[in-house]
């Protein structure tokens, strides 16, 4: 049996502790803190929060660990996130027109079955945009690991087998969040979901996006102006039909229905998450269970408490 535990913010009140027990989880643990990037395993505040064990698996350090003993990998790995930037840059130039094109329409008045019209094939257009993205991106990491299979190469290797080891002495995997991008790299690049067989998961924040089918960046108001939420690139992809929004209420324009009801059709079927303090979604072979108050971004506008299937 899987189970798949997605948390939201920890701060500035902890529910790891009280999900954990809820489902019966109790330590060891094992943690991925890549996210935290040069604090990773900080891990003191996480253990006496669970009174157990939390052991880190550095997969940051590991990472710089793997490309100063291999230059080619890193090299090559390099090559490839330069690649990965200038593909999302293009994107993100093709992404503002998409999205202006579609909001001015919804503002737009005029007779309602062409506006209905429209409007349809401008979404459409802007979620073929989406996975056109997606697609390209994934070929590029298919790539790559078909051309240089890094999981062979011997330092790689090493630190698989070791990481392998560890997980499966310990009752749980924790991943916590941080630099979502970052996070996703090294979870992939240490093929973490290939490791974890039925082991628990719990995840909180960057963790939690990092789960889902394909990570979306998203901040309505962020520090340098408006900004449009874009795919970044798939995820673990062990839970399906959500797109998880960590910070929900301070990082989206909630109160703006035009923006809501966008973000919800645009990766429609999948939920839109809004991933609070205090929220609990566990999935267990498929099946979800939500403690508390789970709310996702509706068609209409709204934000509404989710009936789960």
């Amino acid at each position: 049996m899987s189970t798949v535990i997605l948390l939201g913010p920890q701060q500035p009140a902890p529910s790891l502790g009280p999900a954990l027990r809820s489902c019966g989880v109790e330590g060891p643990f094992t943690a991925v803190t890549a996210g935290w990037q040069e604090r990773e395993g900080e891990t003191g505040d996480l253990e006496a929060h669970l009174s157990a064990e939390v052991l880190d698996l550095g997969l940051y350090h590991r990472a710089e660990d793997v490309f100063r003993r291999d230059r080619l990998l890193a090299l090559a790995y390099r090559e490839r996130q330069v690649r990965l930037k200038e593909l999302q840059r293009l994107y993100r130039v093709r992404l503002a027109h998409a999205l202006a094109a579609l909001r001015e329409l919804m503002a737009a008045t005029g007779a309602p079955e062409l506006l209905a019209q429209a409007r349809a094939g401008a979404l459409a257009a802007l979620r073929t945009l989406d996975r056109q993205h997606l697609r390209e991106v994934r070929k590029r990491h298919a790539e790559f690991d078909a051309h240089w299979q890094p999981a062979t190469r011997g330092a790689l290797a090493e630190h698989i087998e070791e990481i392998a080891g560890l997980i499966r002495n310990r009752a749980a995997l924790l991943i916590a969040g941080g630099h979502v991008a970052i996070l996703v790299n090294r979870l992939r690049l240490f093929g973490i979901g290939e490791l974890l067989g039925t082991r628990p998961v719990v995840a909180w924040s960057a963790g939690a996006m990092a789960l889902a089918e394909r990570v979306v960046l998203f901040h309505d108001h962020p520090p340098q102006g408006p900004g449009d939420p874009e795919v970044l690139v798939h995820g673990l992809g062990l839970v399906e039909g959500i797109v998880p929004l960590p910070h929900a209420r301070r990082r989206l324009a909630l109160d703006d229905p035009v923006r809501v009801r966008l973000l919800a059709a645009r990766f429609a079927p999948a939920r839109c998450l809004a991933l609070e303090p205090g929220t609990l979604l566990q999935v267990t072979d498929g099946a979800w269970q939500a403690v508390g108050r789970l709310r996702a971004l509706a068609e209409d506008g709204s934000v509404a408490e989710v009936a789960l299937p």
